[in-house]
């Protein structure tokens, strides 16, 4: 056993022993952990926001460089403060509505593109799909797959007509698809979990205490 002299990894190691202490039940020891957390994370927020983007984007060339249209998102941006003088507080609601307004209309194109648009040209069927030069029988096979897929998937949220006949069959597979792809979004987030756990381990095993290289 070769345990560690670096102090700062006997900090880490001792705030990860506290972060697993909640494995067991919530004690002060876990809350002493999540505090110092919050406080570290909080504290690299507000430096990282002042030197890397109020300091360069807004202050500097306003105050230095006469960049004089940069006083409507530092006016903007003082508005966030009236919501701690309860007299004016209302008027929080501009800069949270300016906000609001401008990443909805940046997210919805980006949305449609990417999670709508290239969803459905996916799924299309089209000739290339079929040609065994290009996709390979088994990109064959799964274009097939992910078609029926989708198709079953749709007909079981359509409820506009009870689910019965040729609805009733396609809803019937739909749903298994909808589980199949639920079990392997789940089982993907258990894998990531365990990999962060298995990581923790081997610094906890490895870096400090030296049982495992």
């Amino acid at each position: 056993m070769n345990i560690s002299t670096d102090p700062w990894v006997w900090i880490a190691a001792i705030l990860s022993l506290f972060i697993l202490s909640f494995l067991y039940k919530e004690n002060p020891f876990f809350r002493i952990a999540e505090h110092i957390f919050l406080g570290v994370a909080n504290g690299y927020l507000v430096t990282f926001y002042w030197h890397r983007i109020l300091m360069p984007i807004l202050f500097r060339p306003l105050f230095q460089q006469g960049e004089l249209l940069l006083i409507i998102p530092f006016t903007v941006g003082i508005l966030y403060l009236t919501r701690f003088i309860p007299r004016i507080s209302w008027l929080v609601r501009i800069p949270i509505a300016i906000y609001m307004g401008y990443w909805t209309g940046v997210y919805i194109p980006a949305v449609i593109q990417a999670s709508i648009i290239k969803q459905i040209q996916g799924t299309i069927l089209t000739p290339a799909n079929f040609q065994a030069w290009n996709a390979g029988p088994w990109g064959i096979v799964w274009s097939v797959i992910i078609f029926i897929g989708v198709f079953c998937a749709l007909s079981y949220f359509y409820f506009s007509r009870e689910h019965k006949g040729v609805i009733g069959v396609t809803s019937r597979i739909g749903i298994i698809f909808v589980m199949v792809g639920f079990g392997a979004a789940f089982g993907y987030t258990v894998m990531a979990r365990v990999s962060l756990l298995i990581g923790k381990m081997q610094f906890l095993l490895g870096d400090w205490l030296g049982i495992i290289k």
